[in-house]
C-alpha cells in the first residue's frame, strides 16, 4: 500500500549567483572602463609604424624618431599597467563572488544531500573553483575585447576599402570558426564530464569499502569497472580535443592566411601609390588585433564550456535548494514532544517508510524504539530531529514543527547520535564541541564525563588534543561511538535522539551509556533510543515498536515487555 506524498509548493527565487555577479557590478564596469583604454591604446603600435615609415624615414629626422619613441614608450606602459590592473580587478571579482556563492552552495549540499542522497557530493564545491578560475583568467578578456573587432576592422576600411574587405572576410570565417567550434566540442565534453564523475562517484564508494574490497579479491573487478568509466571519459575528451584542435589549427592558417593577404594586398596598392608602405604595415597590425579576441575565444573555449556547465549546475543547485528564510528565535524547548499521523518517506522516494505514526512524550520521558530490519527505525529518528521532512502529519517540539525550526538555534538544544558515527578532522575536544568557534573546555569534559568516555580519552596520545578524523589516529568503531556519545551530549540539550547507540560498545561500553541514560532521564531531558538489543531498555519509560511503518505497539515499558514475551511463556497446545 501506498501512502500519498503531497508536494509543498516553493517559490522560485532569483539566481543566487546572478546576485552574486550583482554584487560586483562597479568591477565589471571598471574592467569594461580598463578595456576601452586598453584597446584604445593597441592603436599606438601601428599609428607609431605609420608615423616611422610615412615621416620619419621620408624627413631622417632623429628627434622626431626620438620624441615618437618616448611618447609610444609612454603609452605602452600605460597600457600594460592598465592590463595588470584589468587583470587584477578580475581576479577580486571572481574572489568576491566565491565568497557571496561557496557558503550558500555549502550549506545547500547539505540541505539536498538531506532530502535527496547524492552520489559526487563534492563536484558543486568544485564548480564554484571553475567558475572562479575562469572568471580570474584570460577567457574573459575576449569577452570584453570583442566589441572592438568591428572597431578595428572599420580602421581597416578606412586605409583603403580593399584591405577592409580582406580583414572583414577573415573575422566571418573566423566567427564560423568560433561557432564550428561549440556546435562540435560541446556534446563529447559534456558527456566527457558525465563520464568523469561517475569513475569519481565509483571511486569514493569503493574507497570507502576499500577493507572490504581487499579482503574479498574484489579489487581486479573493481579496477576494470572504473577503467570502463575511465576510457569513456578519455575517447569523449579526446575527441573534442582533436576536433578542438583541427579548428584551432585552420583558425592559425585562416589568421596568417588573412595576415599575408593584408599585406599582399596593401603592397599591390603601395606599388600602384594608392597608400603607403606605413599604411600597408598599420592596417597588418590593426586587422591582427581585431581578429585577437575571436580567436583568443577559440583558444579558450574547452575553459568556457567547463565553466558554463560548473555555471548550469550550480545555478540548479542553488534554485532547487533555496536559503531558509530567517525565522524568529524560540525559546529553548522543554522537551515536549508530540507527532501526530507522521508519513515520511526517505529522499527521493516516492514510496512512504512511515505511515501514520503517532506518539507524544514529556520532559524527562526516555522512549525506546524497537521494531525489525527495515521497518522504519531510523527514518523516525531523521524525522524527529527535523533532518527529514514528514510528507503528511508532523513532528513538534515545544509546540513548533521541528523541520521549521531553525537549526542554527535548535542544534545547540539538540543531541544526535546517528548509526554510522563519522569524526572530522580536528582534536577530540573539537569533535565533542560541534566545532563551536569557542571550545568551552568545562563543558567538553563535562559531555565526556556524563557519556563514560573521559577516562578513555586520556588514555589517548594526547588526551583531547589528540588529532582524530582522516588525518589523525584511527580509532576503533566502539571509540567513534562514545565520541559520538559525547558530542550528542554537549551543552546539556534537552531532547536528545540516539540511533543503535550500542551496536559497536563492548560491556564497558554499554555500562556508561546506561549510566549516561539515567542521568539524562533524571535531568528532564526527551531521550529517543533506538535499538535491537534488549537490555538497554530497561533504561526507558515507554517502548513504540514499529512494523513495516506502522505502529504495532506504543506504552509503558513493562506493559510492552510483557506483551512481547507473553507468547513464549505461553505453553503450547498439543494435539
Amino acid at each position: 500500500m501506498r501512502a500519498a506524498l503531497p508536494q509543498r509548493a516553493r517559490s522560485a527565487p532569483r539566481s543566487p549567483l546572478r546576485q552574486a555577479v550583482g554584487l560586483s557590478t562597479s568591477g565589471l564596469i571598471a574592467v569594461g572602463v580598463f578595456s576601452f583604454f586598453i584597446n584604445l591604446l593597441m592603436l599606438v603600435s601601428p599609428l607609431y609604424m605609420l608615423q616611422i615609415y610615412d615621416r620619419v624615414l621620408s624627413s631622417r629626422s632623429e628627434s622626431t624618431l626620438l620624441l615618437l619613441s618616448l611618447i609610444v614608450g609612454a603609452m605602452l606602459l600605460v597600457m600594460g599597467l592598465l592590463e595588470i590592473v584589468r587583470s587584477r580587478v578580475l581576479v577580486r571579482v571572481s574572489t568576491r563572488m566565491d565568497k557571496a556563492v561557496a557558503t550558500r552552495v555549502f550549506e545547500a549540499l547539505f540541505a539536498r544531500n538531506a532530502l535527496r542522497r547524492m552520489n559526487n557530493q563534492t563536484q558543486a564545491l568544485r564548480d564554484v573553483d571553475n567558475v572562479r578560475q575562469f572568471i580570474s583568467g584570460q577567457g574573459p578578456f575576449a569577452f570584453f575585447d570583442a566589441p572592438w573587432a568591428p572597431i578595428y576592422i572599420g580602421i581597416v576600411f578606412l586605409f583603403h576599402p580593399l584591405l577592409g574587405v580582406v580583414a572583414l572576410g577573415g573575422a566571418v570565417v573566423l566567427f564560423v570558426f568560433a561557432l564550428l567550434t561549440e556546435w562540435r566540442t560541446r556534446g563529447p565534453l559534456t558527456e566527457a564530464n558525465q563520464h568523469a564523475a561517475k569513475a569519481n562517484t565509483f571511486a569514493e564508494a569503493s574507497l570507502r569499502n576499500g577493507e572490504a574490497l581487499q579482503a574479498m579479491g574484489m579489487l581486479p573487478g573493481i579496477m576494470r569497472r572504473w577503467h570502463g568509466f575511465n576510457q569513456q571519459t578519455l575517447e569523449r575528451q579526446a575527441l573534442a580535443s582533436d576536433r578542438a584542435g583541427t579548428i584551432s589549427g585552420l583558425t592559425k592558417f585562416v589568421r596568417l592566411g588573412v595576415q599575408s593577404a593584408i599585406l599582399g594586398t596593401g603592397a599591390w596598392l603601395a606599388i600602384h601609390q594608392i597608400i603607403s608602405p606605413g599604411a600597408m604595415i598599420a592596417a597588418s597590425i590593426i586587422m591582427g588585433r581585431g581578429l585577437a579576441p575571436i580567436e583568443q575565444a577559440i583558444g579558450s573555449w574547452r575553459q568556457f564550456v567547463a565553466a558554463r556547465g560548473a555555471w548550469a549546475r550550480l545555478d540548479d543547485l542553488l534554485m532547487e535548494t533555496p536559503a531558509a528564510p530567517e525565522r524568529m528565535a524560540l525559546p529553548p524547548p522543554k522537551g515536549h514532544l508530540a507527532v501526530e499521523r507522521a508519513v515520511v518517506a526517505p529522499p527521493g522516494a516516492d514510496r512512504a517508510v512511515l505511515k501514520g505514526v503517532s506518539f507524544a512524550l514529556e520532559p524527562g520521558e526516555a522512549l525506546g524504539l524497537v521494531g525489525p530490519s527495515a521497518s522504519g527505525k531510523s527514518t523516525l529518528a531523521r524525522a524527529l530531529i527535523g533532518v527529514w521532512p514528514v510528507q503528511a502529519g508532523s513532528v513538534r517540539l515545544d509546540g513548533a514543527d521541528v523541520f521549521r525550526w531553525d537549526h542554527a538555534h535548535l542544534g545547540p538544544h539538540l543531541g544526535y547520535l546517528p548509526q554510522e558515527v563519522e569524526v572530522l578532522d580536528g582534536t577530540v575536544a573539537a569533535n565533542i564541541a560541534r566545532f563551536a568557534d569557542e571550545i568551552d573546555p568545562g563543558a567538553v569534559s563535562q559531555a565526556a564525563q556524563k557519556a563514560g568516555v573521559h577516562d578513555m580519552i586520556l588514555r589517548l596520545p594526547e588526551g583531547y588534543d589528540t588529532l582524530i578524523g582522516p588525518h589523525g589516529i584511527a580509532l576503533s568503531g566502539g571509540q567513534r561511538q562514545r565520541i559520538g556519545l559525547a558530542r550528542a551530549l554537549y551543552g546539556n540539550p534537552r531532547f536528545v535522539v540516539l540511533d543503535e547507540p550500542n551496536s559497536n560498545l563492548d560491556a564497558e561500553g554499554e555500562a556508561a551509556l546506561s549510566r549516561a541514560i539515567d542521568q539524562l532521564r533524571q535531568e528532564g531531558c526527551t531521550l529517543i533510543i533506538s535499538s535491537h538489543r534488549p537490555n538497554v531498555m530497561q533504561h526507558v519509560d515507554k517502548i513504540l515498536m514499529l512494523r513495516d511503518g506502522v505502529v504495532e505497539m506504543f506504552g509503558p515499558r513493562q506493559e510492552i515487555l510483557q506483551r512481547l514475551t507473553r507468547p513464549a511463556n505461553q505453553p503450547k497446545l498439543v494435539s
